[in-house]
């Protein structure tokens, strides 16, 4: 059986759409969810997503949002065809565009101060725990293998206008290595919410807004809990995230 034969075909819950996704390769998880509805963008905004994976957040987005056009860039060659068949099976080509290119090298590809908004779901470990495989695109998207956190932060600042926001997930183990570098290249952290699994339970992810070039002042925004029991999504997370019959916890695949 080839990877392509293992692909399967998701629906998402929202505006009819649907997503392909391959359990061999990587699956959305909730992280992607969480982060495109903490994502505020403005009817008629440009949109750049770095490391798009299965173009997961552009297909959300187009569904949440007005932006008047969205772009996913990641350097993997299958995940990019993934997810532009996934646009292209959405009818969405007119909104949004897929693009293989190393995130290192994105203002080169785009141009500088183009986009009003950058999104990233970026790579959350820095060390080889649990690292079998260097080449495996899990292990591409779960480690910084291609890319630092300083290489999206860099990038994104120099893709973004004057005033534009930056979008990000990460974890919170990371937290001031990661503001560190955003207030670096004057990506001002503007709001954060930290996420729970539990209420009794330290959290394992931060939503982060930077805008880049604005005065230094942040908001701590009350915390997301996921989970008030195993298995059972608070009143908050079922309202934004529809279990699907085939991936019905929105985890890695």
């Amino acid at each position: 059986m080839t990877i392509k034969e293992k692909e399967r075909l998701d629906d998402l819950g929202i505006g009819g759409y649907e997503i392909i996704q391959n359990p061999e390769a990587f699956c959305f998880g909730m992280d992607a969810v969480l982060l495109s509805e903490f994502v505020k963008i403005r009817e008629g905004e440009k949109v750049l997503d770095l490391g798009t994976g299965t173009g997961i957040l552009p297909i959300l987005l187009a569904a949440k949002t007005r932006a008047e056009h969205i772009t996913g860039m990641d350097i993997q060659e299958y995940s990019v065809d993934m997810a532009a068949r996934s646009v292209e099976h959405n009818g969405l080509s007119s909104r949004i565009d897929i693009v293989q290119g190393d995130i290192k090298e994105a203002s080169k590809l785009f141009g500088r101060a183009v986009f009003d908004a950058v999104t990233c779901n970026p790579p959350y470990m820095i060390d080889d725990h649990g690292l079998k495989n260097p080449a495996d695109c899990k292990a591409i998207a779960r480690h910084e293998i291609l890319c630092t956190f300083e290489d999206v932060a860099r990038e994104a600042a120099a893709l973004l206008k004057e005033g534009g926001n930056f979008f990000l997930i990460h974890r919170p183990f990371r937290l001031v290595e990661i503001l560190n570098t955003l207030t670096q290249y004057k990506l001002e952290p503007k709001t954060m919410r930290f996420v729970y699994p539990f209420v009794d339970k330290e959290p394992n992810m931060v939503l982060i807004h930077g805008k880049k070039g604005a005065r230094s002042r942040v908001t701590i925004e009350r915390p997301l809990i996921v989970y008030k029991e195993p298995g059972v999504y608070t009143e908050e997370v079922s309202g934004i995230y529809i279990p699907k019959e085939n991936n019905p916890q929105g985890r890695l695949c």
